[in-house]
């Protein structure tokens, strides 16, 4: 692929560095990714942030980037002096996105004022076109009246799935051994994920959103939420008479239950479990598959929606991907 790029497009790809929380490897003329496994468990050295960034951002390359694939809220507070020291940043992680407003607009503004680009598309629907679509109708002009949308994968599979035959603690505990939901199923129940995406795309309409401003509901029985994780997967059918009810309600008016986050047009964040009629685009979506609906000045009448799968590594690895080659054609590639 790295071939391909440089003699279509004159994109000269170089991986400098590749670390996570055990090791790091750093080498100048570039490492090569079919070996990069073998590499890594001979040749890491104990991981520095410090001596990545100096090598990453090295004076005699024209251009660096640092991809943050993880989701820890240890390396976004860095962002802005990678920015500030000629480093792009390209990451899925929601957590610089929803930090503290200022925190936010300081990062934003390092990025314009250097000349330094900030790419997130994959923090709302992994692969899908999602902040791309967003940014280019407000860049067009158009003007974005509410956003809705259905944006954690491991909610969509849970409630496309409940039919009220099968309880719904028994799709939770199915979902965690597929490996669908986090390591603790709370944190997909909790409704913060949906809430930091719900977030990203409030703040790119310009609203100085907080997320303690948002109003989440949580799916989380009130005395599950402090106990350990097996108590919690044991005492999980707390849930499920909940859940009937409200799906037995929303069927018996023609309607289908699903978790989402919503920007009015008042610039208020909701996210909450809600009904839509069977005819809705929210209620026909099947497993993991996030939808997002624009309704726009140009898209009044019948919103924009964007589809697809909103989970996953491969599509996830595509948009990260994908950000990068944007990266290159902002920079003078020829893409």
């Amino acid at each position: 692929e790295a071939e391909r790029l440089n003699e279509e497009f004159g994109v000269d790809i170089r991986i400098r560095a590749i670390a996570d929380q055990f090791g790091m490897i750093l080498d100048d003329q570039g490492i090569d990714l079919k070996d990069w496994r073998r590499r890594f468990e001979e040749e890491a050295s104990e991981p520095s942030i410090e001596k990545m960034v100096k090598h990453v951002g090295a004076s005699y390359f024209p251009h660096a980037v640092l991809i943050d694939c993880t989701g820890s809220g240890a390396l976004p507070p860095h962002y802005v002096g990678w920015m500030e020291r000629g480093i792009h940043i390209i990451t899925p992680n929601k957590r610089a996105g929803t930090s503290p407003y200022d925190e936010y607009s300081k990062l934003m503004e390092v990025g314009r004022r250097n000349g330094k680009h900030f790419l997130y598309e994959t923090t709302v629907g992994a692969g899908l076109p999602v902040i791309g679509t967003l940014k280019d109708l407000i860049q067009t002009g158009d003007r974005v009246i509410s956003i809705e949308g259905i944006v954690s994968g491991t909610l969509a599979y849970l409630f496309s799935s409940y039919d009220g035959t099968t309880p719904f603690s028994e799709l939770v505990r199915g979902a965690l051994e597929m490996g669908y939901t986090e390591p603790d199923p709370r944190d997909d129940l909790s409704g913060m994920d949906v809430a930091r995406k719900t977030i990203i795309l409030a703040r790119e309409l310009g609203y100085k959103v907080e997320l303690e401003d948002i109003d989440v509901v949580s799916l989380i029985p009130k005395e599950l939420e402090d106990v350990s994780l097996e108590e919690f997967l044991e005492r999980l059918d707390l849930i499920d008479k909940p859940i009937e009810e409200l799906y037995q309600k929303a069927f018996n008016e023609g309607k289908r239950l699903r978790y989402v986050g919503r920007v009015t047009k008042e610039g208020e964040c909701i996210v909450e479990l809600a009904p839509y009629d069977v005819n809705h685009p929210f209620a026909q979506s099947k497993g993991t598959d996030n939808v997002v609906a624009f309704t726009t000045k140009r898209y009044l009448k019948q919103p924009l929606v964007i589809q697809g799968p909103g989970a996953g590594l491969e599509v996830t690895a595509g948009g990260v991907f994908a950000d990068l080659l944007r990266l290159s054609a902002y920079l003078g590639a020829r893409l």
